[in-house]
């Protein structure tokens, strides 16, 4: 029981993992095409993980509706959604679900008519809290923040015709505000994402993070 809940997972990652690097420093062609079945391989465990991750999101709402927890009426709106869905696409206007979908189909209509004014509303409201954030965010109360509040009205002003009208200056400085200070520190924050990913991913494959096997770290 031990072997199937912790050696064999760790073992495989150890193998896949090692696979997958030496794929991209081996020039042969046996690596590519090894290369070309562990990518097809990481589609298909993709798939079985999505509806993984979809069976555990129905069954959170179904204890939810069951238990009637607070908010459970969202729960099942979730549920009437899925199914709804589900049956459109499925059914497809009498084609089945491997035609090409009807451009009238109810689908597209949930799509256009539910699920985009839905995600607009969504950003809409988020606009406030980030107009608030900022504001809270700007107030000139250090050197840093004062630094942060000239570019930010620089940027703004220099990326809208008012910008223009009032100095020429204006959309260039924004211009190089985003493609000079900007890009270096956007650059800096992806190398440090990218080693952080390069660490986690060392930590897995040999086998010191332990915490994808449920348990805690040994």
């Amino acid at each position: 029981m031990l072997f199937l809940r912790r050696t064999l997972p760790l073992s495989l990652a150890l193998i896949f993992g090692l696979l997958g690097i030496a794929t991209y420093y081996i020039p042969h062609q046996a690596s590519q095409d090894l290369e070309k079945a562990l990518a097809l391989w990481l589609r298909i465990v993709s798939a079985f993980a999505f509806f993984l991750g979809l069976f555990s999101l129905l069954n959170f709402h179904w204890r939810r509706i069951r238990q009637q927890q607070a908010g459970w009426g969202y729960s099942l709106v979730t549920y009437l959604s899925f199914a709804l869905t589900a049956f459109f696409v499925l059914y497809n206007d009498g084609q089945g679900p491997f035609e090409p979908q009807a451009e009238a189909g109810g689908y597209q209509w949930l799509y256009q008519y539910v699920q985009v004014p839905c995600g607009s509303t969504m950003f809409s409201i988020l606009a406030f809290f980030i107009a608030s954030a900022a504001y809270r965010t700007f107030r000139a109360r250090t050197s840093e923040a004062t630094i942060l509040l000239v570019a930010a009205v620089v940027v703004m002003l220099g990326r809208v015709p008012l910008g223009a009208l009032i100095s020429d200056y204006l959309p260039l400085a924004a211009e190089w505000l985003m493609d000079v200070p900007n890009l270096a520190a956007k650059r800096a924050i992806l190398l440090g994402v990218s080693l952080g990913a390069i660490a986690t991913s060392l930590r897995i494959i040999f086998g010191i993070e332990r915490s994808y096997l449920g348990g805690e770290e040994k």
